[in-house]
């Protein structure tokens, strides 16, 4: 989901979240997702 122009909506870009990890990259910080089919997605920003 982090590959850029990666998206599963017919309006999407798919940029969003590949740009959020290049700037996560340059600050030196991590961007990971879990999810669970009928739970949820979390997304764990480390500084």
């Amino acid at each position: 989901i982090f590959v850029p122009f990666f998206s599963t909506k017919k309006t999407g870009s798919g940029i969003g979240l590949s740009l959020c990890k290049q700037i996560m990259l340059l600050h030196k910080a991590h961007i990971s997702v879990q999810s669970k089919a009928g739970e949820g997605t979390a997304f764990l920003l480390v500084f």
